[in-house]
């Protein structure tokens, strides 16, 4: 299997909900580095597994919806606890929907597979892993 891995990051605040959280439930900040790992068994017919700007620059849109943001004021995450693990996933829905949608172009109707990865720090990181509906090629 090939993969090619784009890299950015956003700022985020927060707060969770339940006393598993200790402190991490009043609101606080963080910042993560997140990697996006497009996967296919065969590289298209210029050589690529995708087009490494477009996955650069669809990335960078989509955190830069989250970017700055509280996440307890979103619509979309009340009532959920926007943990690292769970943001990788909101994450990786979204690149698959902008695969799915064609945003990363024609090479990326080849891709089987993705991999989110939110580092929360040089020592802890998060990720989510699936299936892509672009897998064509």
């Amino acid at each position: 299997m090939y993969s090619l891995t784009v890299r950015d990051h956003f700022m985020i605040a927060h707060s969770f909900a339940g006393e598993v959280f200790g402190p991490a439930r009043n609101l606080h900040g963080a910042t993560y580095v997140v990697d996006a790992e497009f996967r296919r068994p065969e590289l298209d017919a210029d050589g690529l597994v995708v087009d490494i700007g477009l996955a650069s620059e669809t990335l960078k849109h989509i955190l830069g919806t989250l970017n700055y943001r509280n996440l307890d004021e979103e619509e979309t995450f009340q009532g959920r606890n926007t943990t690292t693990e769970f943001l990788a996933g909101e994450i990786h829905r979204r690149l698959a929907a902008a695969i799915a949608e064609g945003r990363l172009g024609d090479s990326a109707m080849g891709l089987q597979a993705l991999k989110v990865t939110l580092h929360e720090s040089h020592i802890a990181w998060a990720s989510y892993e699936g299936p892509v509906a672009a897998g064509r090629d």
